[in-house]
């Protein structure tokens, strides 16, 4: 069975920066693409980034672009956002998913992603 269990939300000033971790099990975690979602209160689940089962590729949503990191240690079955320059709007619980296919290139449609952690929230405040 996979599980994704997320780590490092919490609460930090605009401005700040946050690491969140997602740990994988249940699959060949090294064969898959992974990426991070998140939702904020009244507003739907959106893509943050995605990264590819080698790491060499990333992908980002335009509202991320140049702050967050997306990241992967697959001795680890381990994936990492990186969120430098934090700002309120940045505020939700973010998800990590893991593609349903292997071997494939990530993809910001969610439901090309088969399993979600529980998510881990984010709060950036003013």
């Amino acid at each position: 069975q996979v599980q994704l269990v997320e780590s490092g939300g919490g609460l930090v000033q605009a401005g700040g920066s946050l690491r969140i971790s997602c740990a994988a099990s249940g699959r060949t975690f090294s064969t898959y693409a992974m990426g991070w979602f998140r939702q904020a209160p009244g507003k739907e689940r959106e893509f943050v980034a995605a990264i590819s089962w080698s790491g060499r590729s990333t992908y980002y949503g335009d509202s991320v672009k140049g702050r967050f990191t997306i990241s992967r240690d697959n001795a680890k079955n381990t994936v990492y956002l990186q969120m430098n320059s934090l700002k309120p709007e940045d505020t939700a619980v973010y998800y990590c998913a893991i593609h349903s296919t292997s071997l494939t290139l990530p993809t910001q449609s969610q439901s090309r992603y088969d399993y979600w952690g529980q998510g881990t929230q984010v709060t950036v405040s003013s």
